[in-house]
């Protein structure tokens, strides 16, 4: 079956991409999670939307070579920027940032959207994800962005591991909150970015959000529960690009459908689990 994505080079751009995506988006999804800031991948992906539309506008009117994807990781990134400042403003109520930059994302989107004469294809491979949108400019871009991602997470991993279970803690011991919330919102936003041409924009939270979810109710420690986010990943943007390709649908729906089954067996499991564990104690 996989024979396929080795012969065409578009398919190749898309598989190999998916993979990435597969590593780079759980592994951050976990410290979202953890840090009870789910709803921010939602947010930049409204935001990248409107990147994407604005794109799609200045290349419709004024037949401007820009290519959407790059603006929408400009609007992403710029986005990021503007929430960790509210975050800054609004102390008492940081979560205030996220409605407020996911409503500015849907007006600008619907803005540009209508300007640019509504809908057409290339909007709707960016927001559902597309096996055949992923050009080798943007795999390159993609790897680009994924060993920043795992560099960063490299180098500051205690200091963000500190500050996802205890913050005070960590100020306390002179890592400096401030700057480590600045990078780890602008490499949100590029991951998002860099997802929308596999997940689509409408459903990149959830490639960050449901493998962890899933991992989370059988992992044992939190490096568990990261590996676990990264297989169950990998394993359903794997399913989704194949199952999308031979039923000639969007990989998002198909990725994201994947990663909800593994997610219900997960519970089950675990609920298996914890009912047999009670039997053998009784017994």
């Amino acid at each position: 079956m996989l024979e396929s994505f080795f012969e065409y080079e578009f398919l190749q751009n898309t598989f190999y991409t998916g993979l990435l995506i597969g590593l780079i988006a759980p592994l951050l999804g976990t410290f979202i999670v953890v840090r009870r800031l789910s709803l921010i991948a939602d947010a930049l992906s409204h935001v990248t939307l409107a990147g994407i539309a604005f794109g799609l506008l200045i290349e419709k009117k004024f037949a401007i070579g820009i290519t959407p994807f790059y603006t929408g990781m400009a609007f992403s990134v710029i986005g990021s920027v503007f929430v960790e400042q509210l975050r800054r403003v609004y102390k008492a109520y940081q979560e205030l940032a996220i409605p407020i930059i996911l409503s500015g994302g849907v007006g600008l989107s619907v803005i540009f959207i209508s300007l640019a004469n509504g809908f057409n294809t290339d909007l709707y491979n960016y927001l559902f994800g597309s096996v055949s949108a992923v050009s080798r400019s943007d795999l390159w871009m993609i790897i680009a962005i994924s060993i920043i991602v795992l560099t960063t997470l490299f180098l500051f991993y205690k200091e963000l591991f500190m500050l996802s279970f205890d913050e005070e803690h960590a100020v306390v011991s002179g890592i400096h909150a401030k700057r480590i919330h600045f990078i780890f919102i602008v490499l949100t936003a590029l991951v998002i970015a860099a997802s929308i041409r596999i997940v689509g924009v409408l459903l990149v939270s959830a490639l960050m959000t449901l493998p962890v979810a899933a991992a989370i109710r059988i992992a044992k420690g939190f490096k568990q529960t990261i590996l676990f986010s990264i297989i169950f990943g990998e394993t359903s943007v794997i399913i989704g690009l194949i199952s999308g390709y031979y039923f000639e649908i969007p990989p998002g729906g198909t990725i994201v459908v994947t990663s909800i089954i593994i997610l219900l067996l997960s519970i089950s499991i675990k609920k298996i689990w914890f009912i047999l564990s009670r039997k053998k104690a009784i017994q």
